[in-house]
């Protein structure tokens, strides 16, 4: 899926059924209401029709205005929004809350105990106190976690080592600030340390390159130039996304295989993604509001991991660097781009 589709998915998704105008008359209000949390921007009326998401709710038997009520709060890209508009939902009354980010979830969970909910692109959803274990959350949240602990990012690193078995040095573009807000009122941020004893695992002596704003990356490609890097490692980010473009022609200019979260990038040029399918987990979510809506309760579900991570690889790419991807791991990928 590319960052122009991905984004679209999410968009949509973030509002499914919810047609600005639609009087919520005290018939309706008798239909389970699905309360949606979001910090993207509002999606349009045709995205809303089109989407994925909003099919998916019909097969499960929920159409809007006949069999469900939709509640849409976008914050637009604002988490300082966020508090305010998951109140919003609460006082409304809504069955069932669906949070589409850590920030949505946290705020979400701040602002309710009784009401039920579910979220989807959490990466650390312990982390975060939106559960007690993955098995046995224990309370009114449950959801899909994008990936638990180091087990993708570790997956990537192997990718990496497959192709390139000689290699020692490995350098990562990082975002520079990542804290997010715990339900408890703390931080949590990620484990630096541990990502460098990961690296070690599988032979890598990692070095990471922190990027806040658009002009820290000429200094990290400088830096990575200096340090003899012989691989790249990217993480995901907002900045990251928008300049993926400098990223991926900073990696192939410097001939540095790179791996990736996302399979946007490699669509763009980069080597490798490995990661989780989106727009799978998105669905995947979905049925959990519906079993929700049918009366099960969150805090019996458990915490879901994607059933789907996707391994992408650019051959083009390879030629062009003059590497040999391993048969096998053209046999494994789920799509090689030509």
């Amino acid at each position: 899926m590319s960052v122009v589709g991905r984004r679209r998915f999410l968009i949509a998704a973030s509002a499914l059924l919810a047609v600005p105008g639609i009087a919520t008359t005290q018939a309706q209000r008798r239909l389970p209401v699905l309360g949606i949390l979001n910090d993207l921007p509002a999606p349009t009326l045709e995205q809303i029709a089109s989407s994925a998401p909003t099919k998916r709710l019909q097969e499960l038997g929920w159409i809007e205005g006949k069999t469900l009520i939709v509640e849409r709060a976008n914050s637009a890209g604002s988490t300082e929004r966020l508090p305010k508009l998951a109140a919003e939902l609460v006082r409304k009354k809504v069955d069932v809350i669906w949070a589409i980010s850590p920030p949505a979830a946290v705020a979400a969970a701040r602002a309710t105990r009784p009401i039920p909910i579910v979220f989807v692109r959490v990466a650390a959803p312990l982390e975060l106190g939106l559960g007690a274990s993955f098995a046995r959350p224990g309370g009114n949240v449950t959801g899909v976690a994008s990936t638990a602990g180091f087990g993708v990012y570790l997956k990537r690193l192997e990718l990496l080592r497959e192709i390139l078995p000689g290699a020692k040095r490995l350098a990562a573009i990082d975002p520079g600030t990542v804290i997010y807000a715990t339900v408890d009122g703390g931080v949590w941020k990620p484990d630096r340390d541990r990502a460098v004893s990961e690296a070690r695992k599988v032979g890598f002596d990692l070095s990471s390159h922190f990027v806040d704003e658009a002009k820290d990356l000429d200094a990290a490609f400088t830096a990575i130039t200096a340090s003899g890097a012989q691989a790249l490692l990217v993480s995901a980010s907002p900045l990251i996304v928008r300049e993926r473009r400098r990223i991926i022609d900073f990696a192939n200019r410097s001939r540095l295989p790179s791996a990736f979260i996302e399979s946007f990038f490699v669509d763009e040029g980069g080597l490798l993604s490995y990661g989780s399918d989106v727009s799978a987990t998105v669905l995947q979510s979905l049925a959990q509001v519906d079993k929700i809506l049918r009366g099960a309760k969150p805090a019996e579900m458990p915490i879901e991991l994607p059933l789907r991570f996707d391994l992408v690889v650019n051959q083009k790419t390879a030629r062009m660097l003059g590497l040999t991807i391993p048969p096998t791991m053209l046999m494994r990928a789920d799509r090689v781009v030509e």
